[in-house]
This record gives structure tokens, C-alpha cells and sequence, in this order.
């Protein structure tokens, strides 16, 4: 068995933000030599931060990193 976890990073972000932030996992059982795709979807809510000034959800523009982890 193995966890097989998303993360996204913003690099330049304005505010003070986590330097990865897990967005999704998905937790996969295998046999010996077996392989297996998993695909995860990133919407804009995964790339979004709570502004305490505009009192609301904000999606920076940008790239962003994706980080796939076990």
C-alpha cells in the first residue's frame, strides 16, 4: 500500500504562505511489480488563500509548483 500525495507551492506569493500545501491524496494497494496511474485535478480553489483584507477567497497569478510525494 502506498499514499500517493499532491502538493501545490507558490513561490511568490504577496502573503506568508505554507512552502507546500497538500491539496490531494490517493492511496493506492499494488502487488509486487504491479505499477498504476493516479491522476488528481487541480481547480482554482486548490490554488486560493483566504485574504484578510479583501475579506475573501484570492487566486494569485502565477506559476505554481506541483510536488508529487509518497
Amino acid at each position: 500500500k502506498e499514499i500517493v500525495q499532491l502538493y501545490v507551492a507558490d513561490p511568490e506569493a504577496s502573503v506568508a504562505r505554507p512552502k507546500k500545501e497538500l491539496k490531494g491524496f490517493a492511496k493506492v494497494e499494488l502487488q509486487p511489480g504491479e505499477s498504476t496511474t493516479v491522476t488528481f485535478t487541480i481547480t482554482p480553489e486548490h490554488l486560493a488563500f483566504y485574504d484578510e483584507i479583501k475579506g475573501g477567497w484570492h487566486v494569485e497569478a502565477g506559476e505554481f509548483r506541483v510536488i508529487i510525494g509518497a
